[in-house]
C-alpha cells in the first residue's frame, strides 16, 4: 500500500503549545493569497530584508556627507607645570662662545579655539559612490522582493498540501461512515445467523484503522498549519483557517504555457544585473584613484597666553586665519590600487558566471517543471479513474453481500483498495499542485 502522502511531502515545523483556558484568540480565515500578502509584511526574512534597505539609505546619506563641507571645532587650555626651555647661543647673554644658555619663554596658561572647515572638491571613490547610491537602493529592494516570492512559493505549497490534506480527512471521514454501517449491517446478520463472528471482528479492525489513520492526519494538518503561521510570521495563539478549496478543474487551468521565458522578469536575475552594476562601479571607483584627490580648507583661530588663570578677564586674544587648498597625489603604493582594480575585475566576472549559471538554471527548471507537470496530470487522470471504479467496485461487493451472493472478504478487499485507491488520488493531488507551483514560479507567473 501507498503511504500516505503526508509522510513523503515538505518538512514542516511542528510546534506544542499550550490552552490557555478562557484566552480569546484572533481567528484569521485566509485565501493563499491573502497568506502570502501577510507573509509579505510580516515573515521575519522580509523584516530583515526591509531593513536592510534602511541601512542602505544610510549608508547612502554617509556617502553623501562626504561630498558636503565638514566644520570642526576645538578649544584646548595648557596649564604649564614646567614652562618650556629653549636654549640660546652663550654669546648672546654675555658668555663664552660654544655655550649655550637655558631660557624659559612662554607663559604658565595658554588657551586657544579654531574653527576648521574643509570642502572636498574632488575624490574619485566619493564621485562614483554618489553614482552608485541608487543602484545599490534599488538592489537593496529588489532582495526584498526576491525574499517575498521566496516565501510566496512555499507558502503556497504548504498551504495547498493542507488543502489537500483537508480533502483526505474528509474521506477518511465517509469512510468511517461507510464502515460503522457496515459493521451495523454485518451486526445485524450475525444476529440473524447468516454471518459469523469473525465478520464482525474483521470490519472493527478496519475501522478501528481508519480512526487512528484520521488521528495521524488530524494531528499533521495541525503540525502544518502552525508551520504555515510560523512562515508568514503569525503568532502561534492566532488561529488560522484556510477559506480556498482544490479541485480537479483547478489543476488543470492555465498549465503548460509554451510562452517564451524572460529572464529579466526573473528576481533572481534582476538581483545579480545589479550586483554586476555595483562590482563595475567598484571597478571605476579604484580606477579613479590614480587621479589627485583636492580640498579646500580654513582655519581661525584666537589663542591667549596669561601668567595667571583669568582668560575671561581683560587681556589680549591674537587672531590666526588661513585659507588653503591641498591636493594629494599618489605616486606609488607597492601596486595596491592595480590589484584592488584587479580583484574587482573578478567579482564582475564572477557575478557573470553566476548569471549565466542562473539562466542555465531557470531554462532547465522550466523543463524540467513542464515535463513534472505533464506526468502528474497523467497520473492525476489515471488516480481519478482508479477512485471512481473502486468507488464502484465497492458498492457492487456491497450490493452482492447484501443480497447473499458474494462474500465478506469481496467487501474488505473492495473497501481495502478503494482506501489505496484514495490515497494515491490525493497524493497525485499533491504531487500535480506542487508540480503546477514549480512550474509558474520557473516562468515567473506565480
Amino acid at each position: 500500500m501507498k503511504k500516505n502522502w503526508l509522510s513523503k511531502t515538505i518538512m514542516i515545523p511542528a510546534f506544542v503549545l499550550a490552552a490557555i483556558p478562557g484566552m480569546a484568540q484572533k481567528v484569521n480565515e485566509f485565501s493563499v493569497k491573502q497568506c502570502v500578502e501577510y507573509g509579505a509584511q510580516n515573515a521575519v526574512q522580509v523584516k530583515n530584508a526591509l531593513l536592510d534597505v534602511e541601512t542602505q539609505r544610510q549608508t547612502n546619506k554617509e556617502i553623501t556627507a562626504a561630498a558636503y563641507p565638514q566644520v570642526s571645532g576645538s578649544v584646548s587650555l595648557n596649564d604649564y607645570l614646567n614652562i618650556p626651555t629653549s636654549l640660546l647661543p652663550g654669546e648672546i647673554v654675555g658668555q663664552p662662545a660654544g655655550t649655550f644658555a637655558p631660557v624659559k619663554f612662554g607663559t604658565k596658561f595658554n588657551s586657544s579655539g579654531s574653527l576648521d572647515l574643509n570642502q572636498l572638491l574632488f575624490d574619485g571613490q566619493v564621485f562614483v559612490g554618489l553614482l552608485a547610491r541608487d543602484v545599490a537602493m534599488q538592489y537593496a529592494r529588489k532582495n526584498v522582493t526576491l525574499t517575498q516570492e521566496q516565501i510566496k512559493a512555499n507558502v503556497y505549497k504548504i498551504y495547498y498540501q493542507l488543502v489537500v490534506g483537508k480533502k483526505q480527512l474528509e474521506s477518511v471521514d465517509a469512510n468511517i461512515v461507510r464502515l460503522e454501517k457496515l459493521l451495523h449491517d454485518v451486526t445485524e446478520l450475525f444476529k440473524n445467523g447468516f454471518a459469523e463472528r469473525l465478520d464482525i471482528d474483521k470490519t472493527n479492525v478496519q475501522l478501528n484503522n481508519l480512526k487512528t489513520e484520521k488521528l495521524k492526519i488530524e494531528n499533521s494538518l495541525a503540525n502544518g498549519n502552525d508551520g504555515l503561521k510560523f512562515l508568514i510570521g503569525m503568532p502561534l495563539k492566532e488561529t488560522l483557517v484556510l477559506s480556498d478549496t482544490l479541485s480537479y478543474a483547478d489543476i488543470k487551468a492555465g498549465v503548460l504555457d509554451d510562452g517564451v521565458v524572460n529572464y529579466n522578469d526573473n528576481a533572481q536575475v534582476q538581483v545579480l544585473n545589479l550586483a554586476k552594476r555595483l562590482n563595475e562601479y567598484n571597478v571605476r571607483r579604484y580606477k579613479l584613484t590614480y587621479l589627485p584627490t583636492v580640498a579646500a580648507f580654513a582655519n581661525y583661530t584666537k589663542n591667549a597666553q596669561r601668567k595667571t588663570f583669568d582668560f575671561f578677564g581683560r587681556g589680549d586674544w591674537f587672531t590666526i586665519s588661513l585659507i588653503g587648498l591641498k591636493v594629494s597625489m599618489p605616486i606609488f603604493d607597492g601596486f595596491a590600487r592595480r590589484a584592488r582594480v584587479d580583484k574587482a575585475k573578478l567579482d564582475v566576472q564572477r557575478v557573470t558566471n553566476t548569471l549565466d549559471m542562473v539562466k542555465q538554471m531557470i531554462d532547465k527548471d522550466v523543463e524540467t517543471s513542464r515535463r513534472n507537470m505533464t506526468n502528474a496530470l497523467i497520473t492525476l487522470d489515471n488516480q481519478k479513474k482508479n477512485i471512481e471504479l473502486s468507488e464502484k467496485v465497492y458498492k457492487t461487493s456491497k450490493l452482492k453481500y447484501e443480497q447473499g451472493l458474494g462474500s465478506n472478504a469481496e467487501i474488505y478487499n473492495a473497501n481495502a483498495d478503494l482506501k489505496v485507491a484514495q490515497n494515491n488520488y490525493y497524493s497525485a493531488l499533491y504531487d500535480a499542485i506542487n508540480a503546477k507551483i514549480d512550474f509558474l514560479k520557473a516562468i515567473g507567473k506565480l
